[in-house]
């Protein structure tokens, strides 16, 4: 393995969220915090490595980050096993986060869509009934976006070419600096 490669493309990820993204996860985290302080709640979505970000998310938010506090309503839509099987049996796995946006989401409420192409299917789909339902969406992808930053309010994209680890990473980053921020924005 060429470890100095493997350390750049990491240094790479992370210099690009704390430098090019910055004001955008700013940004991203101060709507966050007023959507949580007027009582909405954080849905959360992905696949594979980006559905264990969104419940890591979730937690991060339900439980606490760093500070002790009350908890945020945050929701990972990808843990009930009984809801995405029905609707995968049912309808189609397209649907599986959708369906639950429609079920659970209000106006005043946050999805967090999560997908290293932007082109999951199921992950748009619930981009478009969060639009539809008055959610602010908020993207984390990768790339150039795909098709996920045309459906979102707010794109949080590392751009790391074609490496689906290296974007992870960055997502990881993200997340933890919007769980960083909202607490420190929601400090009583």
């Amino acid at each position: 393995m060429d470890w100095d490669a493997f350390a750049e493309g990491h240094l790479d990820a992370a210099h690009e969220v704390l430098t090019t993204l910055r004001p955008a996860i700013e940004a991203v985290a101060a709507g966050l915090a007023e959507r949580i302080r007027q009582g909405g709640k954080v849905l959360a979505c992905g696949n594979g490595g980006s559905a264990a970000d969104a419940q890591h998310f979730a937690a991060e938010l339900v439980n606490r980050f760093q500070r002790e506090r009350r908890p945020y309503a945050g929701l990972a839509l990808t843990t009930d096993s009984s809801v995405l099987t029905a609707i995968g049996n049912d309808y189609d796995f397209s649907q599986v986060f959708s369906k639950q946006v429609e079920a659970l989401g209000r106006k005043g409420d946050v999805l967090l869509a999560i997908s290293t192409s932007g082109n999951a299917a199921n992950v748009c789909r619930a981009a478009e009934a969060a639009k539809a339902a008055g959610l602010w969406t908020v993207a984390l992808c990768g790339g150039k976006g795909g098709a996920l930053a045309g459906l979102a309010d707010e794109v949080l994209c590392v751009a790391s070419p074609g490496v689906t680890a290296r974007i992870q990473e960055g997502h990881a980053m993200i997340i933890h600096a919007l769980c960083q921020l909202v607490e420190e924005m929601l400090a009583d």
